[in-house]
């Protein structure tokens, strides 16, 4: 299938590692133009490489924190720059953020901003270009519906969820779709951390997951990158759990 995505452009957070840096190759790897932001550049450098040693345009390398107020519109205007439009964003920044059940308001603050305020205010800041053009595609890295505990980001991701069904409604009428990637146990450095060896892994794997593995970050690469083409121009407004079958409730 041609994705028809060669000459695209994309910015892409937490592009460093994981997930976010697996759609950075995926998109490069169809043509697309890359702009990948993180805080560590050694990571970004790194991954830029890759991308040209696979025969991929060089990056732009933006390396920036999300959390500072001025953050979005800075790696905005830097990422515009650098490729002259936007057509496709990325967010694939963020982090847990478990909190027991005194924390203080802070703790819920700085967890909200920047796994909720920081990812709008950075979509809001290219949404223009995207309409100029008439094109775009929003594409969230969100998670869990069904959680465990109190975490921050958790309560941050379902706001991202309500937030993109309702600006999915109002950017359709110029060609910009929004839709979420509601991941599961997909291999990270977060997840090694928690299940270190091999064995760990699966044992939990055949415990919990239908699939009886874990995922890798490419396999969801490819489902963001069809996201980011023309030719998935009729989905919108969505929230896509991709987690080799571990959602216990239909709805």
């Amino acid at each position: 299938m041609d994705l028809q995505l060669t000459d695209r452009t994309a910015l892409v957070t937490g592009a460093s590692q994981g997930i976010g840096r697996a759609i950075a190759i995926g998109l490069a790897a169809e043509g697309v133009r890359v702009a990948a932001v993180a805080r560590r550049i050694e990571l970004l450098q790194t991954l830029s490489d890759e991308i040209t040693a696979k025969g991929g345009i060089a990056p732009a390398l933006i390396d920036a924190d999300l959390y500072p107020e001025s953050a979005p519109k800075e790696i905005a205007n830097r990422a515009l720059a650098a490729l002259g439009r936007v057509d496709i964003i990325i967010n694939a920044a963020g982090g847990s953020r478990p909190l027991p059940i005194d924390a203080p308001n802070d703790a819920w603050y700085e967890g909200m901003t920047l796994n909720f305020y920081r990812l709008r205010e950075i979509t809001h800041a290219v949404l223009p270009s995207m309409i100029k053009n008439g094109y775009g595609r929003v594409i969230n890295i969100t998670g869990t519906r069904e959680p465990r505990n109190l975490n921050a980001a958790h309560t941050a991701k379902a706001a991202v969820h309500v937030w993109s069904k309702g600006l999915s409604k109002i950017v359709a009428e110029h060609g910009i779709t929004v839709n979420c990637i509601q991941p599961g146990k997909i291999r990270s450095e977060q997840i090694d951390k928690r299940w270190p060896t091999e064995e760990d892994r699966r044992k939990y794997a055949a415990a919990e997951i239908p699939m009886g593995r874990l995922g890798e970050p490419y396999e969801l690469a490819a489902l963001a990158t069809f996201l980011s083409s023309p030719v998935s121009g009729y989905l919108t407004g969505n929230i896509i759990a991709f987690d080799g079958g571990i959602k216990m409730f239909a709805f």
